[in-house]
């Protein structure tokens, strides 16, 4: 099995979390990586890649990879991704895109696969999960596909379905293969399909001309990386604490100035976000959980009276409980405990008119 060096990639890291993003980057270093391009948003990532094409010699500075964040200001991780795929001003159309999010429900998931993305990374992850999904796009790049609606990876993995059964409306007989990146336009009938089988350039780079088979990196750099979450972990409770203090205030002006209520909620909402991402990439699901719990509750649509508020609230205590007392893992009958008690508390003051 071929030995990668991940030294020669260029990734672009957006992410607009400062803690996640420090984490991601350190971890992506342990790698082997070297030359990582940090954006704090969307916006500040697309600018970037403007800059490379305008660059006198845009090969030396061109990305080889994105991993970057789904929900973000002012322009998020799906915005990006149809740049990268659409915008004349893009660098380079095929550009693989790992988006990350703790928001992995089925509607995240579509939308960012009809937009090109080549693989997602749920939140909360581990140091392995993310170089499965570095080996991934190395190791297995998907073809790309163009129709008159979509251009992007392939969102199939495979050519049969269920049973064995091919599922693909076209059949290779069908399509239009071509090898060369060129000029990508739109093709000129709605039935026509286009796919692009281009060389493997990633592999090339991490591993030499010619090579074949998959490729690992040295183990000792993936349990660095894994030592470095652990590391990482030590300062979530102080990281964590602060986002729950910010959410108790939200709560005090929630009630306070009633008018106000759908910004707040709506940010309310976005610390719920962050929550379920984190806490079980450092150790702490519990958070996950309630962070997800409480992200559900206060998400479009929901109540927005005092009696929410106070639910946001008992959310709140449940998280601190599990810092306090330092809840690793499921946290087992304690665990359990403050599930039930978090949901009996949901249930009690849900059925208050």
């Amino acid at each position: 099995m071929a030995v990668y060096d991940l030294e020669r990639l260029v990734v672009v890291l957006i992410e607009d979390n400062s803690y996640i993003r420090h984490t991601l980057e350190d971890v992506l270093r342990h790698f082997g990586i070297r030359r990582i391009t940090i954006a704090n948003n969307g916006a500040e990532a697309i600018d970037h890649f403007k800059s490379v094409t305008s660059s006198p010699n845009p090969q030396s500075v061109m990305p080889d990879l994105v991993l970057g964040d789904l929900v973000m200001s002012p322009v998020n991780g799906l915005l990006v991704v149809r740049w990268l795929r659409t915008a004349k001003e893009s660098p380079n159309r095929f550009m693989p895109f790992i988006m990350i999010s703790g928001a992995a429900d089925r509607d995240y998931v579509h939308a960012a696969r009809d937009l090109g993305v080549s693989e997602f990374l749920a939140k909360p992850f581990s140091a392995t999960v993310v170089y499965k999904h570095l080996l991934e796009i190395i190791d297995h790049p998907r073809q790309f596909v163009a129709t008159q609606s979509y251009f992007g990876p392939d969102r199939r993995r495979r050519d049969v379905g269920v049973a064995g059964q091919d599922r693909r409306v076209k059949h290779e007989e069908d399509v239009t293969i071509v090898y060369s990146a060129g000029k990508v336009v739109k093709p000129k009938q709605a039935t026509d399909v286009w796919y692009f089988r281009l060389p493997n350039s990633l592999k090339d780079k991490v591993a030499g001309l010619g090579a074949e088979g998959p490729g690992e990196i040295p183990i000792a750099l993936l349990e660095e990386a894994e030592a470095e979450l652990e590391r990482a972990a030590l300062d979530f409770t102080e990281w964590a604490l602060g986002y729950l203090a910010k959410l108790s205030t939200l709560c005090d002006d929630a009630l306070t100035n009633p008018s106000r209520r759908p910004k707040y909620f709506g940010e309310i909402n976005l610390l719920a976000h962050e929550l379920r991402g984190q806490g079980g990439t450092f150790g702490y699901p519990l958070v996950s959980i309630f962070g997800k719990m409480l992200y559900d509750t206060t998400g479009e649509g929901c109540r927005k009276d005092d009696t929410t508020v106070e639910i946001v609230k008992h959310h709140i205590d449940a998280m601190r409980a599990v810092l306090r007392d330092k809840v690793a893992g499921d946290g087992g009958e304690l665990g359990r405990d403050l599930i039930e008690s978090l949901k009996a508390a949901i249930k009690r003051l849900s059925t208050v008119t």
